[in-house]
């Protein structure tokens, strides 16, 4: 990440606080933005993912975990591509998945285990780290280069 990078932190007691802070990001994050997600297992990465899509439009239902396909994506006002890069396991097989066509799209790419190849990710860019704090609380810390610092700012305020 570029230098002077900025963070915010939100906490939320449920899930619909989390629809809150996805809905608020689709309307303050651009879209050809790129977000490395973070969180352990059950965090609700997938959670905020699906909230970003149903805020452009989706079926909640047909969002779900790209664990097993790699990638998932979803043709909403701003197209989503949902990826897990776990199984990942080179270089060339992130690039083979088509990902520097994903960041140049006009939507979003969210990538879960991203820090397996931050190095291959845009200059500018939004992580996501998903920390739980007990059964339905969470607390989300966007971190952006200097590109989303106004964005990141009002995101803080609006939640």
């Amino acid at each position: 990440m570029s230098t002077n990078p900025i963070t915010v932190t939100i906490e939320t007691g449920s899930e619909s606080q989390t629809d809150l802070i996805a809905s608020a990001f689709v309307r303050l994050i651009p879209g050809n933005t790129t977000v490395a997600l973070t969180g352990t297992l059950g965090a609700g990465k997938t959670r905020f993912v699906q909230g970003v899509a149903v805020a452009l439009g989706a079926n909640p239902e047909q969002v779900t975990s790209p664990t097993f396909v790699i990638c998932n994506q979803y043709a909403v006002a701003k197209h989503i591509y949902h990826l897990d890069a776990y199984r990942i396991k080179t270089d060339d097989e992130f690039f083979e998945l088509g990902i520097d066509e994903m960041f140049l799209s006009d939507g979003y790419v969210f990538i879960e285990w991203a820090e397996k190849f931050y190095e291959m990710l845009p200059r500018d860019y939004v992580s996501l780290t998903i920390d739980v704090i007990s059964e339905t609380e969470r607390r989300f810390r966007f971190t952006g280069t200097s590109k989303y610092k106004t964005a990141l700012q009002q995101l803080k305020e609006f939640c």
